[in-house]
């Protein structure tokens, strides 16, 4: 026995051995096919979708210029109105010592609101402390800039994405017809949208929160429908039984049974619209983002983690805020 087993060693140590030998070899071969792929010459297109898409943006560019300059003035207008009336609440500042410790009166506005809709003190003290941070990393204007351009595209973004996602859960048609987009919008790489929104829009603020809103839209949509295809079958039988007409129907029985689902998709389209805030700097949207990109053009990592640590403070804050208003609801 002893020797079938000595055998039976060297058997699977000979097969282990010529397995790695074939295996290292493979390797060796897929690496040269792969660098003679490397130098073969650039096959053309067969379908020419690049320049089908050049010429239809430029059609639109062209034709709906006045379209365009209208969403503009509207987008800019909105954000221009919150930035405001957020920079209308002053900042005091006190010299201590020689440094100029900043007290921004937002902060404590955001410890009552916090507060409030958590029901937790320290959820109202973390959006205290986040943004009196911000403040004294010398980032307030650009921390307010961001929070305008976010809550701009994420109010359209929802108020868009849970009426869409209500008709996507109430009828299947539309539920069908709006999943091949939402997939697109997501897994579209997000630089993509920067490209058609400068064309149309130019620079600033306005191309930005239409990539935003194009970003920030999706979320809302399938967690609304899914809320509302998710209400137990009981319920609705048990509303039309008590005599509930269609509309009734859904704003007293599946709306707010799909309630929590909605809350947490507005969470997620906020959070959506914060991140692609800060990518849309690179089109001149500014904000926390702008100071992002200075930091990486000119090699200063200081700035560019202090920019980076005010937008997980702005992010914190919207989140602790949106997803307390979803529990409380709940």
């Amino acid at each position: 026995m002893s020797k079938i087993g000595s055998l039976k060693k060297k058997f699977f140590a000979g097969g282990l051995g010529l397995f790695s030998w074939l295996f290292l070899y493979s390797v060796r071969s897929f690496a040269r096919m792969g660098e003679q792929l490397i130098d073969l010459p650039a096959m053309p297109a067969s379908i020419p979708l690049d320049e089908w898409t050049v010429a239809a943006v430029d059609w639109l560019a062209l034709n709906l210029d006045p379209f365009f300059e209208f969403i503009q003035m509207v987008l800019n207008s909105i954000n221009d109105g919150l930035l405001a009336a957020i920079q209308w609440i002053p900042i005091f500042v006190v010299e201590v010592g020689g440094l100029q410790i900043r007290f921004p009166v937002w902060s404590l506005i955001l410890f009552f609101l916090l507060w409030y809709l958590s029901g937790q003190i320290t959820t109202g003290l973390l959006g205290l402390v986040t943004l009196w941070l911000a403040a004294n990393f010398g980032l307030y204007i650009e921390t307010t800039e961001t929070f305008a351009l976010t809550l701009t595209s994420a109010l359209i973004a929802i108020s868009l994405g849970i009426p869409s996602g209500i008709l996507a859960g109430i009828s299947d048609t539309v539920h069908n017809i709006i999943r091949p987009i939402l997939d697109l919008m997501q897994t579209m790489p997000v630089f993509v949208y920067l490209i058609p929104a400068v064309i149309f829009f130019g620079m600033g603020a306005a191309p930005g929160a239409v990539a935003t809103v194009i970003f920030a839209y999706p979320p809302s949509v399938r967690l609304t429908n899914l809320g509302i295809r998710e209400v137990p079958q009981e319920l609705v039988e048990a509303g039309e039984a008590f005599g509930c007409n269609y509309w009734q129907l859904l704003m007293k029985v599946q709306i707010p049974v799909a309630r929590p689902s909605i809350m947490q998709g507005v969470n997620q389209s906020i959070m959506l619209a914060l991140s692609m805030a800060v990518v849309a700097a690179l089109i001149g949207a500014g904000g926390l983002g702008g100071e992002v990109v200075r930091g990486i053009q000119r090699m200063r990592v200081g700035q560019g983690f202090v920019a980076g640590l005010s937008v997980v403070f702005t992010a914190m804050i919207l989140d602790r805020a949106t997803a307390n208003i979803g529990a409380r609801e709940q």
